[in-house]
């Protein structure tokens, strides 16, 4: 598996990701459109995790109660995602998420190409950074 983000960094640390793209082999594909559909939900589950998702506990409370609380990303700011697969012989992995664990790296990688900055803190909001 393997990702890249594309992106760019105003002043203000506003991230707008213009792509990201996701190269995957999990052994042959049958249904290329599911596929594809469940790399580009994985990754963009990812980028909002990566950039905004906590859960904040205080008192031994948990402080997001609901949604509004916890900001999902929105369709506005949801970039396009484009999979490749290797149509390989390895035995089927199967598609769960395996689009995920690639994207806060490559999105780290990308701020710090646009900007100098190393992000080494998950959500990438706690240190100023929004989508």
């Amino acid at each position: 598996m393997s990702t890249a983000v594309d992106l760019s960094v105003d002043d203000k640390k506003h991230i707008t990701v213009h792509k990201i793209t996701v190269a995957l082999d999990v052994g042959p594909v049958v249904n290329m459109s599911g596929a594809e559909n469940q790399a580009q939900g994985a990754s963009l589950d990812a980028l909002s995790v990566a950039t905004g998702w906590a859960i904040d506990i205080e008192n031994g409370r948990v402080q997001q109660t609901n949604f509004n609380t916890y900001p999902l990303m929105r369709s506005r700011s949801a970039p396009p995602v484009d999979a490749y697969f290797v149509q390989s012989d390895n035995m089927p992995s199967g598609m769960g998420e395996p689009a995920f664990p690639g994207v806060a790296p490559a999105l780290a990688n990308a701020i710090f190409n646009a900007t100098g900055e190393r992000v080494r803190q998950m959500p990438f909001s706690k240190v100023g950074y929004s989508i």
